[in-house]
């Protein structure tokens, strides 16, 4: 899986070098070529002399070498890669990674990669949790970066918790499912609706919803990670999403439906996984509205965007919709799925602790266009979107 991997393994200055020298060796057991970038702090923590002798190659640390002028190219290094690691990567490392600050090698050569970018973060867990250090995680990400989430357990400082580097075992194995996931999808188009709408009442008040458009988010990047070409058409959220995904931002339900009939003609899959509002004043007021008393909004239905889309399939067209119920669900969501013809509908409860808005767990049933139901237990989104992604996969063959 890893032989013939041209790979570059960035240390930066963490205690957590340590175990760079075992990932080193894992790699090359696989049968990958590797070549060591590493900060200057970096080593201070395992030197060049040690990681020189696993990989068979100098360790690249400055721009060029002091007493021969030999200039170290970032942009050679760059093309040469199959895939690049930062391990451990510290705060400091990934706020200049997310913010450009190129100043060391490892940066340099991370601006100039041309292949994936995986990031093992390794910190005190205040430092990992700190909203910059999270924030800048979330940046990497829609880069298009993959960040391998560490591990909790006990930590240098001595305290307890999450921020432990990944272990090199599991850092390989993360890279082996990489480069051989299968691309399902390659050549398929997807469009994906994601997040509440908002329907304005005036200038500073809206009619909304709970979501977070986590699930819908989390579908459309499992579609991505398949070799899908995916539009993501989302309502206001606070996400970001991998930059080889086409993102439409919208805000109600109009906008939704307008730019979903316009991508839908040329899409292969449609998952409907928005929490569209079902209705909206029918009055807007340019300013705002004053508090006067009692206030009485007259609503009018929106248009039902997935009902819409079903009038227009076609038989070479996968049209899938969500259902989120509080009572008679499963009647509920195939009245849904036989009025809207879609192919199957994804049914989630607010009854299930832990599951739909807020949470980063789900816990759907997948109900067929013939009536077979597939249940699942309460996992997280991303899984979910795989079991999403995996159904949708069966339909296609």
């Amino acid at each position: 899986m890893l032989r013939g991997k041209h790979i570059i393994l960035g240390i930066t200055g963490s205690i957590a070098a340590y175990k760079a020298a075992y990932l080193t060796r894992l790699l090359i057991k696989k049968g990958a070529e590797v070549q060591i970038v590493i900060t200057p702090s970096g080593k201070e923590f395992i030197t060049p002399v040690t990681l020189s002798a696993l990989t068979g190659k100098p360790v690249v640390s400055e721009f060029f070498t002091a007493n021969t002028g030999e200039w170290h190219s970032h942009v050679d290094l760059g093309l040469w890669a199959d895939a690049m690691i930062i391990a451990p990567a510290t705060a400091s490392t990934i706020a200049k990674m997310a913010t450009g600050v190129a100043d060391n090698m490892l940066i340099t050569t991370y601006l100039s990669a041309k292949a994936p970018v995986f990031v093992a973060p390794a910190m005190d867990l205040d430092m990992y949790k700190h909203p910059s250090t999270q924030n800048n995680l979330k940046t990497l990400q829609s880069y298009g970066n993959y960040i391998i989430e560490p591990a909790s357990g006990f930590l240098a400082s001595g305290l307890e918790g999450k921020g432990r580097m990944e272990e090199p075992e599991n850092i390989v194995a993360y890279l082996e499912n990489f480069f051989t996931k299968e691309q399902k999808f390659a050549g398929k188009k997807v469009m994906i609706t994601a997040g509440p709408t908002y329907e304005k009442i005036d200038p500073v008040r809206f009619i909304g919803n709970n979501s977070t458009g986590k699930m819908g988010y989390a579908i459309a990047e499992e579609f991505a990670s398949q070799g899908a070409e995916v539009t993501l058409i989302s309502g206001p959220v606070n996400i970001s999403c991998s930059s080889n995904i086409k993102r439409i931002d919208v805000v109600s339900a109009k906008e939704m439906c307008r730019v979903s009939q316009e991508e839908f003609s040329n899409t292969d899959i449609a998952i409907m996984c928005a929490a569209v509002a079902d209705y909206a004043p029918k009055e807007y007021s340019s300013t705002k509205i004053k508090r006067t008393g009692d206030l009485t909004i007259e609503l009018v239905p929106n248009p039902d965007i997935a009902a819409t889309l079903g009038k227009l399939k076609k038989e070479n067209q996968i049209l899938a919709g969500f259902a989120l119920e509080t009572n008679d669900e499963e009647a509920n969501a195939q009245s849904k799925l036989d009025k809207k013809n879609l192919d199957y509908i994804v049914l989630n409860s607010l009854a299930d602790k832990g599951a739909c808005f807020g949470y980063d767990t789900n816990k759907v049933t997948i109900i067929g266009k013939s009536g077979e139901k597939e249940s699942y237990p309460l996992k997280s989104k991303g899984e979910v979107a795989k079991d999403i992604v995996e159904y949708t996969y069966k339909l296609l063959k």
